[in-house]
């Protein structure tokens, strides 16, 4: 049985590698993809991507989850810091969900400090860039095994 995880990337994230590049760098979200399909197969785990700029659509990406992926990787972006319904979401589904963020929170503006969504994650990765997905599909594949 091959497990699986679902990638999903919340508000803005559609435009990486434009989008405030001094912070985000000029990675794109397609490249984001690429690296992250890559190692998810030498991990032998089956990847999928989702992305939108909607709170109630990323709320029913998370829900259709259940059942269906063994993990999730989410960077809610912008809601992260404001959506008590994506949290809730997480709770609901059990899905075993790693938080990332690409630039480090904790070195930015104050309101970037507070996650909504941490409390329900298994663990935050923050402040690697790209990298982040990747250390997410390593964390996600370790609980897989228990």
């Amino acid at each position: 049985m091959v497990n699986s995880v679902l990638v999903i990337n919340g508000p803005n994230l559609n435009l990486l590698g434009t989008r405030e590049p001094e912070i985000y760098g000029a990675t794109t979200l397609s490249d984001i993809e690429a690296i992250t399909r890559t190692h998810a197969e030498a991990l032998k785990l089956d990847v999928s991507f989702y992305q939108s700029n909607v709170e109630g659509e990323l709320v029913d990406a998370i829900q259709g989850a259940k059942g269906t992926y063994d993990g999730i990787i989410l960077n809610a972006a912008a809601y992260t810091h404001t959506s008590i319904a994506l949290m809730d979401a997480i709770k609901a589904t059990g899905v075993p969900t790693i938080e990332v963020h690409l630039s480090n929170v904790f070195a930015r503006e104050p309101f970037r400090h507070h996650s909504y969504i941490s409390p329900a994650a298994e663990g935050v990765i923050c402040g690697f860039g790209a990298q982040g997905y990747i250390l997410a599909l390593d964390a996600l594949a370790e609980i897989m095994k228990k």
